[in-house]
């Protein structure tokens, strides 16, 4: 997957640090929207947002039937403030990938993610970043 520097002004960085949720949406086989909670981390330096989930999830099975072409858009508000990271996702249970993505997520939330037998890591290539108030 390739990553592309992501340059956000200050209080989009800063905003995206917060341990918030966000909206996480992935196309079904059909075409129709998925969207689901979830926790995520972003890497400003690489473009890189990681979220940890199971296999078995629709969202890591949405992402995995769409191939290397698949997009995703993650979506993290508060009131009138928010800002939505578009981009190419993939699927990995690479231990490497998944040990940064565990280390990310733990320093974010201050608690380390579920850890279901399956886990893996959606990564996404962010290369569209939309925002308001920030």
């Amino acid at each position: 997957m390739s990553r592309a520097t992501v340059v956000l002004p200050a209080s989009t960085r800063a905003f995206l640090t917060r341990p918030c949720t966000a909206t996480f949406t992935t196309l079904r086989p059909d075409g129709t929207p998925h969207v689901t909670p979830v926790r995520f981390t972003f890497d400003a330096a690489t473009g890189l947002v990681r979220v940890t989930t199971r296999a078995g999830a629709h969202k890591a099975r949405n992402v995995a039937a769409g191939g290397p072409a698949a997009r995703v858009a993650l979506c993290q508000a508060d009131g009138f403030r928010w800002v939505t990271l578009e981009g190419r996702a993939a699927v990995t249970d690479n231990p490497a990938r998944l040990a940064e993505a565990i280390r990310r997520y733990t320093a974010r939330y201050r608690a380390d993610p579920p850890a279901p037998l399956d886990l893996v890591v959606i990564e996404i290539a962010v290369d569209r970043v939309l925002s308001l108030n920030l």
